[in-house]
């Protein structure tokens, strides 16, 4: 089956684009809300030293600051006003769904259709302000604790820290729901995507000044090229792989007419978690080592020992952080994708899979099927996220050009793809069907 990349590389033409008003209008306003939330990374926080927290970073690097500021389009570098970026609306959507799996208050919300996710929605954006809140508190005590950062430590400058960021956080998640709504693609993850994307000039400019310079070897730095572009056409086979189950619909008799009798297909992809896992992995490992810097003097031996042994580029850290993308995948996949109420939703609606019993046997087999491949995504995300930190470790490469960032780049990528061709596909049958009503009206 073709993907939506190729089927509109193959219906392309600049004719139907130019008829597709409403989508230039969304491409457009897309663009724009990208722009806005681009401009915001550039506007510096009241009272911090722009120098000192450039230098600071610097030192930070491969840390969890360093993430953090990758995710963020370079935002915290500069200590702009959306430094906090969208992980906060994040956080908040992953508990809102672990909730729903603990109270059966908002599960029922969640079955209720449209008006319960509205509903769950606002608590979600509620979070948000709550997170973001206490998120950036703790960034403004730990700023006064770095020397030579903050220009007048005090309680003043921690509210109007916590003021900023979190309204900055709050206008990235409204930028990032009208481009869901009046956009093209998903506007949470645009956002992350725009951030990293605008980091790309950035670092392959130093390759290729490291090249000239003669700091880095010309052959090393093509071979690096030649890795990532096999990483990339890797990374698309993997995500629209699936495991399609066979769903049947038993024929049903309406006056002298048959209706149903279809088949139909259940896909499980392999990859259902997405790119949590290896954010959150690489979030808990690099915590440590990054509150340790704020406090280095004061740290005891064996602290320090512990924190050299769990540091990026050590066996002991990348054997924990495929092991915790493991857990991860797995976890995350639990909470996303139940597979009683798939199970139930077929039962309802009269669909099977043939030879299997519906209800729970039929539950039973869906967990069976998506535990394996759940493994094999599993494994596949520790790999390409593992890839890059030996090179890392070896080669000292820059984080912005890690697993998690090409992950990103290509899911997003893929799902603008096929949102843009929908849309195409949708103006197409929008004009035929304007045509047959005229010569209906001819006739």
């Amino acid at each position: 089956m073709p993907s939506a990349a190729e089927q509109l590389a193959a219906n392309f033409n600049f004719s139907n684009f130019g008829k597709a008003k409403e989508l230039r209008q969304r491409i457009l306003f897309t663009l724009g809300a990208l722009i806005v939330a681009r401009l915001g990374t550039y506007i510096p926080m009241p009272g911090i030293n722009p120098a000192g927290m450039a230098q600071f970073i610097n030192s930070q690097a491969g840390g969890l600051l360093d993430v953090f500021n990758t995710l963020a389009g370079g935002a915290v570098q500069r200590m702009a006003i959306f430094a906090l970026g969208i992980m906060p609306y994040i956080s908040s959507s992953i508990i809102m769904q672990l909730m729903t799996t603990v109270f059966p208050e908002l599960e029922a919300l969640k079955k209720e259709g449209e008006a319960g996710r509205k509903i769950i929605n606002q608590y979600t954006r509620y979070g948000t302000v709550v997170l973001a809140a206490i998120q950036a508190f703790g960034i403004a005590i730990g700023l006064e604790a770095a020397n030579g950062i903050v220009l007048e430590p005090g309680m003043f400058f921690r509210m109007t820290a916590v003021v900023t960021l979190t309204g900055g956080t709050i206008l990235l998640m409204w930028i990032g729901e009208q481009i869901t709504s009046r956009g093209v693609g998903n506007g949470i993850s645009l956002i992350i995507f725009a951030g990293i994307v605008a980091r790309f000039p950035q670092i392959i400019g130093q390759g290729l000044e490291g090249a000239r310079t003669g700091a880095t070897n010309p052959l090393l730095l093509i071979a690096f090229a030649v890795a990532a572009g096999a990483m990339v056409a890797f990374i698309v086979f993997m995500e629209r792989a699936q495991r399609r189950l066979l769903v049947q619909y038993p024929k049903r008799q309406v006056g002298q007419r048959m209706f149903g009798g279809e088949a139909s297909h259940l896909p499980l992809k392999l990859n259902v978690s997405g790119v949590i896992p290896p954010i959150f992995a690489s979030s808990i490992l690099l915590m440590p080592t990054t509150i340790a810097t704020f406090n280095a003097q004061n740290m005891p031996d064996w602290l320090q020992t512990i924190i050299t042994f769990i540091s990026r580029g050590q066996p002991v850290y990348l054997f924990l952080y495929g092991g915790m993308i493991l857990f991860f995948a797995f976890f995350y996949t639990s909470i996303v994708f139940n597979p009683e109420e798939t199970a139930e939703n077929l039962k309802k609606y009269g669909g099977f899979i043939p030879g299997i019993r519906p209800g729970k046997k039929t539950a039973d087999y869906i967990d069976f099927v998506l535990t394996r491949c759940t493994a094999i995504g599993a494994l596949y995300l520790a790999f390409v996220c593992l890839i890059p930190e030996v090179m890392y470790s070896s080669y000292n490469m820059s984080f912005a050009l890690g697993g998690t960032s090409i992950l990103i780049v290509v899911s997003v990528t893929m799902d603008t793809v096929a949102q843009i061709q929908s849309h195409l596909v949708a103006q197409q049958y929008e004009g035929l069907i304007k045509k047959a009503k005229l010569r209906g009206a001819r006739r």
